[in-house]
C-alpha cells in the first residue's frame, strides 16, 4: 500500500535526554591500573605529555589510551630549553601557552585557582575515544598520593548555586572529596578548598580536561613539581606517580550525552489506509477489487511507513513490530522516533 499524508506542526515533538555511562576501556566503572608506554616517552611527544593506558601497551592487546599527563609552567621551568640562547623558551612554556590558550582565550590571562593565582599546573586530558560529549559533573573520583598522605578529589558541581562559563565552556573547582560528596577537615575548609592556596584545580568537562593546582597539592599531601630552570623535572611522572601509587589507587569519572529526539506522531484515521495497490488484491487489468468481500468491507495490513520531503524523497524508513490491522472500523496512531 502506497498512500501519502501530509504532516502538520503539531505531528512533531523534540525531546532532549542525558545519557551517562563509564568512561574508561572496557566499561571500567574506576581505573585501577595504570601503565605507560617507554616508546611514547622517549618519542619527540615525550617533552610534553605521557599517555596512561589501562593495560601494558607493550604485552596486552587491549591497551588503550585512557588520558595524559601534562605540565605546564608560565616561566618554562621544569624543563630544558629548546635553545640555550632562548631562556625560558621550554616545553612546559609551550604547554602552559597552549592550555591557557584553550581555556582562557588570552594570553595575559592568569589561572585562578579558588582565590590563588598560579603560576603552573598539572593537566589531565581525557583521551577523546573515551566519551562522546563530555564528562559527566559529578562523578569523578580521584585519588592522589605524596609523602604528606592520600588526598581525594572531586568538583563541586553539585555545590554551586551558578556555573561558571570561559572559552572552554562550564568550569568547575576541584575540591576535597568523592563522587560529588565534600570533605572538610584539616588542610580544608568547609567546601574542599584549601585556604592558603586555593582550590585543587578545575574541572572542564565539555573538553575533557582536569587541571591540578600544584600550591593546594603540595600543602596538603606535599606533592610538588621541580620548578628548577632549563632542567628537565619529569614532573609528569611525579603526578603520574602520585595516581598510581597508592595501594588504594582508583580513578573514578563518567562520559555524558545529550541525545535529541525528533517524535512523529502518524496517525491512520477510519477511512484511510484501508484499499491496497498490491497485485493480489486490485485486478492489474481492470483496476477492480479482485474479491467482492473487499468491496464495502476491505482489509489491509500496514507494515512500513516512509517519510518524505516536499519532493517525493524518501527520508526515512520506519518497519513496523507486527502487521496492523486496519479496516474502517480501526483507526491507528504510530509514533516514529529519530534520534541524533
Amino acid at each position: 500500500m502506497s498512500t501519502f499524508n501530509r504532516l502538520i506542526p503539531e505531528d512533531f515533538v523534540v525531546s532532549s535526554d542525558s545519557i551517562t555511562a563509564t568512561l574508561w576501556s572496557g566499561g571500567a566503572v574506576a581505573l585501577t591500573n595504570f601503565y605507560t608506554s617507554s616508546n611514547q616517552e622517549a618519542g619527540s611527544s615525550g617533552d610534553f605529555y605521557l599517555n596512561i593506558y589501562q593495560s601494558d601497551p607493550i604485552s596486552a592487546t587491549d591497551a588503550e589510551v585512557q588520558f595524559a599527563i601534562a605540565y605546564g609552567n608560565k616561566q618554562g621551568s621544569g624543563s630544558s630549553w629548546y635553545n640555550g640562547a632562548v631562556p625560558g623558551a621550554s616545553p612546559t612554556r609551550t604547554t602552559y601557552g597552549q592550555y591557557r590558550t584553550l581555556i582562557l582565550g588570552d594570553e595575559n590571562s592568569d589561572f585562578v585557582f579558588g582565590n590563588i593565582t598560579s603560576s603552573d599546573f598539572w593537566a589531565l586530558s581525557i583521551d577523546r575515544t573515551r566519551y562522546k560529549q563530555s564528562l559527566f559533573p559529578g562523578s569523578m573520583t580521584l585519588l592522589l598520593s605524596g609523602s604528606g598522605g592520600v588526598i581525594s578529589l572531586t568538583d563541586n558541581s553539585n555545590y554551586v548555586s551558578s556555573i561558571v562559563f570561559n572559552d572552554a565552556g562550564r568550569v568547575y573547582q576541584l575540591v576535597s572529596g568523592s563522587a560529588g560528596t565534600l570533605y572538610s577537615g584539616s588542610g580544608t575548609d568547609a567546601n574542599g578548598f584549601s585556604p592558603s592556596s586555593g582550590s585543587y584545580g578545575y574541572f572542564l568537562p565539555d573538553i575533557g580536561t582536569i587541571l591540578l593546582n600544584p600550591l593546594a597539592l603540595s600543602q596538603s599531601i606535599n606533592l610538588e613539581p621541580s620548578r628548577s630552570s632549563n632542567s628537565d623535572g619529569l614532573n609528569y611522572q611525579r603526578l603520574y606517580n602520585a595516581i598510581s601509587s597508592s595501594a588504594t589507587s582508583s580513578f573514578r569519572l563518567n562520559s555524558q550525552e545529550t541525545i535529541s529526539s525528533d517524535y512523529i506522531f502518524i496517525r491512520a484515521r477510519n477511512a484511510e489506509f484501508n484499499y491496497s495497490e498490491n497485485p493480489s488484491y486490485i485486478s492489474g487489468s481492470t483496476g477492480e477489487v479482485i474479491y467482492n468481500s473487499f468491496i464495502n468491507n476491505p482489509q489491509t495490513f500496514p507494515t512500513t511507513i516512509g517519510l518524505y520531503n516536499d519532493n517525493n524523497e524518501l527520508l526515512a524508513v520506519a518497519k513496523l513490530s507486527r502487521p496492523l490491522l486496519k479496516d474502517f472500523t480501526k483507526e491507528a496512531l504510530v509514533r516514529v522516533k529519530l534520534d541524533f
